[in-house]
């Protein structure tokens, strides 16, 4: 089948197949090298982690209903948002923040939910949170999605007795003080705890700290966060806001060891500027190009904060956890400013297969990543309005993308063309491979040209290809995005432009593409 017919039968307009089709033949070339015969690292699921905070509505109608709520739910967590999460394999969950995290009591969070104390978000939108969602309903959530709870704790307003005593309310199975109080919420059996922050975004919402006043503040809460009933804690101090270099540099010197991972935070602001950040789906081609620019800047400070890392820790001991990424467009018009809700396009999209592409490539030292945010704010994976809900484009780059979940890295070189628009270049492509344990290879391309397909010609050494196939995620225009009125005005088609080898395979990549590539 020729990509024309393709494209015709997979949906799109007719116009576009054909000009599509025509620009095969202006196509920018571009040479891959994948080294099958040298995967020695493995890509930690915990990449493709997402983030749920209080923020908006994300927990309360994104997750939370509630039991009595006529949409379909189990103990009050809606069923089609759980069903879509699980068809992504989520790994790992974080919450409760986010800044709402330093502002968090648990103990509010807990018991008969009539009995809950309220409180007010100061942090989004000056809400009054009902506490209703708690300890016991996110621990419900995970376990009806498979993922690893992922909590923060509370160093920006909290005490050590409190964090401590949250640690053994979800882990301890002594005949302890907090373990009963548990007992007496419903729970018998401790919960598993694999990861655990101790603080967030210190540096700013969570207590404007120095890094070195920060580094003895983690030194004295983590002194308390136990191991209890044989759940052993995954530590994670609070790291870096974007380029803050000497930050990391600190909390190596003055941690170290004493931490399992430590984070890092960067979001891509389109326009560069966060007082005008620009819309989320009313953009031309040169604010396209200014989003990918700054979502390429992740590869440099992935690259340099892991250099830091290495001088103190070059056996790699120490994780990096990008717990917070995404695009941060301004909300959509007429919501509230402090809910953070965006629309989600091809544009996002692509954001996210370039940013998942840089991870992958750096899995040595990055272990784990939690896109923001799961639901309804910022980069979501779901939207929903009421009882209705649908997925996004970014939410179809994660699926397309579970072929990489704890698959073995295969080394790829890629020498190709370079996007250029008023004097600027990035380059055009982005690729990551991995093999997985069944010995197939996956292969994710993204083409970051809204105009140009690119022809690529791949060489496979310490392989053969025998079959392939593959899917493609495009659309006609460089703002698509899914609307409850066209839930599926964007989603993955199958794609069979490709040619086996005898060195390899060829390609052609539409413009303003993502492509996943099994071998």
């Amino acid at each position: 089948m020729n990509r024309t017919c393709l494209l015709l039968l997979t949906g799109f307009p007719a116009l576009f197949a054909l000009a599509s089709s025509a620009a095969e033949s202006s196509a920018a070339p571009a040479r891959l090298i994948l080294r099958a015969d040298q995967a020695r690292q493995q890509i930690s699921r915990n990449i493709y982690g997402h983030f749920a905070e209080h923020l908006g509505r994300c927990i309360y109608e994104g997750i939370w209903v509630g039991e009595d709520s006529p949409i379909p739910n189990t103990r009050g967590i809606r069923n089609d948002v759980v069903a879509a999460l699980k068809a992504i394999r989520v790994p790992v969950l974080r919450w409760p923040g986010g800044c709402f995290a330093d502002e968090y009591h648990w103990k509010d969070g807990i018991g008969p939910r009539h009995q809950r104390p309220a409180m007010i978000n100061t942090h989004w939108g000056g809400v009054v949170e009902n506490n209703h969602f708690g300890t016991h309903e996110f621990m419900d959530l995970c376990e009806q999605l498979g993922a690893d709870p992922y909590v923060c704790g509370n160093v920006g307003s909290g005490s050590v007795q409190e964090m401590m005593e949250w640690v053994e309310y979800m882990t301890s199975d002594a005949d302890s003080p907090m373990a009963n109080l548990r007992r007496k919420n419903g729970r018998d059996k401790p919960w598993r705890l694999p990861y655990f922050g101790v603080g967030n975004e210190s540096w700013g919402c969570g207590g404007n700290m120095r890094p070195e006043y920060y580094a003895d503040q983690y030194r004295r809460y983590n002194t308390f966060v136990k191991n209890y009933a044989g759940n052993r804690i995954y530590r994670i101090a609070c790291g870096a806001n974007a380029f803050d270099f000497r930050w990391t540099e600190v909390l190596m010197a003055d941690v170290g060891r004493r931490m399992n991972g430590l984070s890092l935070h960067f979001y891509t602001v389109p326009t560069g500027n966060w007082g005008r950040k620009g819309s989320a789906t009313r953009f031309d081609e040169p604010q396209w190009h200014s989003t990918m620019r700054e979502a390429l800047k992740m590869e440099d400070l992935v690259r340099r904060h892991g250099e830091i890392m290495d001088k103190a820790d070059p056996q790699k001991r120490i994780g990096m956890i990008v717990d917070e990424w995404g695009v941060w467009h301004d909300v959509e018009p007429g919501t509230n400013p402090g809910f953070l809700y965006q629309q989600n396009t091809l544009r996002d999209a692509l954001v996210a297969g370039l940013t998942l592409n840089i991870f992958n490539n750096h899995c040595d030292r990055v272990k784990m990543a939690n896109i923001a945010q799961t639901i309804n704010v910022l980069q979501a994976m779901v939207l929903t309005d009421r009882e209705k809900m649908l997925v996004t484009p970014t939410y179809h780059v994660f699926e397309m993308y579970v072929p990489h979940h704890d698959a073995m890295l295969v080394p790829a070189e890629l020498q190709g063309p370079e996007y250029e628009l008023d004097g600027q270049k990035i380059p055009q492509v982005s690729v990551s491979a991995s093999r997985d344990k069944n010995g197939r290879i996956h292969v994710s391309l993204c083409n970051l040209s809204p105009a140009t397909p690119v022809r690529l010609s791949c060489d496979l050494e310490g392989g053969k290809v025998g079959a392939m196939k593959g899917r493609v995620l495009t659309a006609p225009e460089i703002n698509a995005h899914n609307t409850f009125e066209r839930p599926e005005a964007v989603k993955p088609a199958p794609f069979e432009d490709f040619t086996p080898t005898q060195k390899g395979f060829e390609t052609t990549l539409p413009a303003k593409s993502i492509v996943v590539l099994e071998l």
